[in-house]
Parts: structure tokens; C-alpha cells; sequence
């Protein structure tokens, strides 16, 4: 990061340079309300290190610990956290370094608020390096959300569903391959979230609308509370909808901890579903009204059919073989094993037709985009690009 980047006025564009303050950055020795009234970019804030006190909106993406070193888990303390503008951002030089006094470690430290990773934070404090890094010390406001929302982040409509243009702009006009290719490089740009921090995402990315309290669990679709998650009979657990044996990725970072594909279900649903292809038929399942199964295969109820196939083409499109982690496939098998592969993709075609995206699924995906993943899955976006790349 270049840090002698400082905006300086020559003599006679002192009043013009004032007046922009807004749009790009104060004179030198100017400080105060006018540098801080509109929150800036941590871009904005990164070029301005010279001391002044300023208003920075960003994502949180973790905790810093060096020049270059930002924790995305296993938080250490609560003293510190790193802003950027993207949610999913990995490079530090994008980063601010923020310092996090003893009056707001209860709020916004790391450590003791661990999902407190990928939500917007805005900060007043003084705009100066801190572990030798574009920084904000000393604060003297900090809180949740933002201001002025920095660009390109998207601003969310009322219901929280609101689509960004911008962030499909590399696949606009595409199809088939050249669309799929430009897709897995929009979508592969995220952060990566510890198997444990999944307990936290899934309780707000499943959340019952209609009880703030309870999850909803994916395939047996009852409404049960965010607190009995774990192993015993009838508790919640997650689920991985592409299952882990598939590919043999297990829970390591990665596919293993993909929000986009982890959901809430009851142990014992969870289970009895295993590592089954998807298709259609077999046998009830009785606590889970409207699944079915067989030796070989599993159909989720009807009003969740679209959102199982479309995790599933997410998945195959995220993870391409290029970033260490298996190239996943859906095929029309229904005996794949620990291949990479997961079928049957003619059914899970159909059930993207015939079951849409509804409020509930497009919640959940503006949830992972803006305060897990920074990342989107954009079979939710537009359902209709699944025909266009697996026609």
C-alpha cells in the first residue's frame, strides 16, 4: 500500500478543495466536523492518513494482527478490527486497520462478538496508521450499519432482497460456458468461514420470519428454537445439502463451511438423508412431511425442491478444481459414491422450474452476501441461467 498518497492543496485552491471535502478528502491541517460528517470509503480513508478525524463505513472482515495479517477466525482478542469495502475482500492493502478502545470491546470486539464478522460498521476516530497499516485510532463513535453505503457495496431494498447489477456485470450477455466461466469468477470471491462460525450464520440466515427466536429446518420445515442445535435426537445440526462425502471435502474451510449449501435440520432428518443423490420417490419420512427416500436417493418437500437445486448448482459452480477443492458436477446418476459428482441433474433442472426463488430463499441469500460471505448464488438471482449453462 502506497502510504504518501496524501491529498495537499496548492496555494490559491485552498476554499475550491474545501468544498469538494465531501467527494474526495480535506486539505492537510483541516480537521473536524466537515471531515466527518459523511462517512468515507475505506478507500477514501486509506489515502487520507494524516491524522484528521473522519467517518469510515466498511465490512468487518476481521481482526488484525500485523502489517498483513488479518484473522478471519480463531479471534484473539477484542482490540482491533479491519474494514473494507467489500464484504468479501481478502487483500490487506484494501483493508483499514481499526482500533477498538476499551468503552466498545463489549460491541465490537472480535473475540467476545464473532459474528459481528461481514456486517457493516461505521467508526469516527482519528485516520492514522495502526500496526504500521492505513488505520482509524481512538474512537470516539462506533455502530452498526452505515451512512452513505461505499460503492459498489449494494444498498439492500426494505425486504432485503434487493439484486445488484454491478455484481453481475461480468456475466451480462453471456450463456452456456462463457456465462458459466464468468460466474465462477464473480462468485468465487468471498470469505471463508470456520465450520464453528457456521452455528452463528445459520441463525440468522434461517431465521423464522415470523419468530425472530427459531430456525426454520430445510426438509422437515418446522419452525424450532436457534438454542437446540447440536447431537441429541431432536435437536438442529447442518446439514451440508452437497454432501461432504461427495467430493471428500468434509468440514475444513471451504465447501465444507459454504453457507450457500449448509442449512438447519433435525439430526435424525439429517441422517437419514446422509450422502443420497437427490430424485424423486421412495418411502416417507416421517418427520419430515413430504420428503421421500429410498436406498439411493432423497426428495426434499415441494415447497424447498428449487432451493435444494439451486445450492447444488451454486456449488458446482463455485468450486471449480482451481482453488485446491474438488471440481463438484451434478450429474443424472444416483450412484456416485465420494466422486465428486451429485445427480440427478434432470430432476434438479425440473425443480428449479417448477419451485422459484421465494422471500424466504432471496432473504437468505442478501444475508450471505452481506454479513457472511460477500458472495451471492446467482441460480437465486436468475434461476433461469441454470437452462442456459445445463441445457
Amino acid at each position: 500500500m502506497d502510504m504518501k498518497r496524501v491529498t495537499r492543496s496548492r496555494p490559491g485552491r485552498l476554499i475550491a478543495t474545501v468544498v469538494l471535502a465531501v467527494a474526495v478528502a480535506v486539505p492537510l491541517g483541516v480537521t473536524g466536523a466537515a471531515s466527518a460528517a459523511t462517512p468515507l470509503t475505506v478507500a477514501q480513508a486509506l489515502a487520507v492518513q494524516d491524522g484528521r478525524t473522519a467517518t469510515v463505513t466498511g465490512y468487518v472482515i476481521g481482526q488484525p494482527t500485523a502489517t498483513t495479517t488479518v484473522l478471519t477466525s480463531g479471534f484473539t482478542a477484542d482490540t482491533a478490527i479491519a474494514l473494507a469495502d467489500q464484504a468479501g475482500e481478502t487483500g490487506t492493502s484494501r483493508m483499514l486497520y481499526v482500533q477498538v478502545t476499551a468503552a466498545w470491546r463489549s460491541t465490537f470486539g472480535l473475540l467476545t462478538n464473532p459474528s459481528l464478522r461481514g456486517r457493516q460498521v461505521t467508526a469516527t476516530g482519528a485516520l492514522t496508521a495502526y500496526f504500521s497499516h492505513g488505520g482509524l485510532k481512538n474512537p470516539t463513535a462506533m455502530s452498526l450499519g452505515g451512512g452513505a453505503t461505499p460503492s459498489p457495496t449494494p444498498t439492500p431494498s426494505p425486504t432485503g432482497t434487493a439484486v445488484p447489477d454491478a455484481y453481475y456485470a461480468a456475466a451480462s450477455g453471456k450463456t452456456g460456458p462463457a456465462l458459466r466461466t464468468a460466474l465462477h469468477g464473480i462468485i468465487k470471491v468471498q470469505a471463508k468461514l470456520s465450520y464453528d462460525q457456521v452455528w452463528d450464520a445459520l441463525k440468522d440466515t434461517d431465521q423464522d420470519p415470523a419468530n425472530p427466536a427459531n430456525v426454520i429446518l430445510l426438509y422437515s420445515g418446522r419452525s424450532q428454537s436457534k438454542t437446540s442445535n447440536g447431537g441429541g435426537a431432536n435437536d438442529w445440526n447442518r446439514e451440508h445439502v452437497w454432501a461432504k462425502s461427495h467430493g471428500d471435502f468434509g468440514t475444513a474451510t471451504g465447501p465444507g463451511t459454504d453457507v450457500h449449501h449448509l442449512r438447519p435440520e433435525d439430526v435424525s432428518v439429517n441422517s437419514l438423508r446422509g450422502n443420497k443423490d437427490f430424485d424423486a420417490g421412495g418411502g416417507t419420512v416421517a418427520e419430515a412431511p413430504g420428503c421421500y427416500t429410498d436406498a439411493d436417493s432423497f426428495e426434499p418437500r415441494d415447497a424447498v425442491k428449487g432451493d435444494v437445486a439451486r445450492m447444488i448448482l451454486y456449488m458446482a459452480i463455485r468450486y471449480e478444481g482451481g482453488d485446491g477443492w474438488p471440481d463438484l458436477e451434478p450429474n443424472d446418476s444416483v450412484s456416485n459414491g465420494s466422486a465428486p459428482r451429485l445427480g440427478r441433474l434432470s430432476k434438479l433442472l425440473t425443480w428449479n422450474d417448477q419451485d422459484p426463488p421465494d422471500a424466504f430463499e432471496k432473504r437468505r441469500n442478501q444475508r450471505i452476501y452481506e454479513r457472511w460471505q460477500g458472495n451471492r448464488n446467482p441460480f437465486v438471482d436468475h434461476p433461469e441461467w441454470a437452462r442456459s449453462i445445463w441445457s
